[in-house]
């Protein structure tokens, strides 16, 4: 996505998306981080801020953009990852950046709060997601059972989280990730010098899938993020990626080809430290 200012919108858009992506047979759909507003000032974001809606039954006085998701995910019968939207922190001037996952019942089946928050200053672009955010403490991973029945053991993270590879080894315990699925908005300077590197890097450390939805373009606000929103094999091969615009990237989890390369390089067992 390249989202604007404008909720509804961006919304629009991405309810849009996901009845593309589930329309051409996707189980499992994820929006890029900041999918509902990339604001002109980094406080916008505040405005729009909602409280944790009840898990069953989002109420959309309160939680209008939770129970848009949780009505996207139960009309097209897919787990439904929703980007990052504001949430409620307990501070007036500071929300989590969230991660909300919704069951193909529409029900939440899991939150993550972005652990590290980004700060970048080269001189002419500045930005410090502390001083609007709240951090997160604790790393989350669920259970996703496929329409065959099978479960996917999928690991959280968003954006700058990638740069911290022992949250995701972190992840793998006790049992080792299938996927690992990272919203981004990226800028196009870090984006263009490290993205794909650091991904491919935390597919071929863990030996498992990766999905990195992003936002990619030029934004009304003036900051241009890298995009290039990619699905990679758990022997670091890029499977599908699109490099900017809106869109949808398609792949497909192979757990035989997972099981191979676990099997053939055990480098999971192998660990001593941490």
């Amino acid at each position: 996505m390249v989202s604007t200012p404008r909720v509804d919108e961006n919304l629009a858009q991405a309810l849009a998306l996901i009845a593309q992506a589930a329309q051409a047979g996707a189980e499992l759909v994820a929006l890029p981080e900041y999918f509902c507003l990339m604001g002109q000032r980094d406080a916008d974001k505040l405005a729009i801020a909602e409280p944790l809606a009840d898990a069953l039954t989002p109420d959309p006085r309160t939680s209008p953009l939770q129970s848009a998701l949780a009505q996207a995910a139960r009309e097209h019968g897919v787990w439904l990852i929703g980007g990052t939207l504001p949430l409620h922190s307990g501070q007036a001037d500071r929300v989590f950046n969230s991660l909300l996952v919704f069951n193909p019942q529409g029900q939440r089946a899991a939150r993550y709060d972005k652990i590290h928050l980004f700060c970048f200053d080269d001189g002419q672009r500045r930005y410090d997601e502390a001083a609007t955010l709240t951090p997160g403490s604790q790393p989350v991973a669920f259970e996703m059972r496929d329409r065959a029945g099978q479960p996917w053991r999928i690991g959280l993270g968003i954006c700058y989280d990638l740069r911290f590879p022992e949250l995701f080894r972190s992840l793998s315990a006790p049992q080792a990730c299938d996927l690992i699925v990272l919203p981004a908005a990226f800028t196009h300077t870090t984006g263009e010098a490290h993205w794909e590197l650091l991904l491919r890097a935390r597919a071929v450390e863990n030996l498992c899938h990766v999905l990195a939805p992003a936002q990619g373009g030029e934004h009304e606000n003036g900051r241009r993020t890298f995009g290039h929103s990619l699905a990679i094999g758990p022997w670091g091969d890029v499977l599908a990626v699109q490099g900017e615009g809106p869109g949808v990237v398609l792949a497909t989890l192979d757990r035989t080809r997972q099981n191979t390369v676990r099997q053939q390089l055990p480098a999971l067992t192998h660990r001593v430290l941490g």
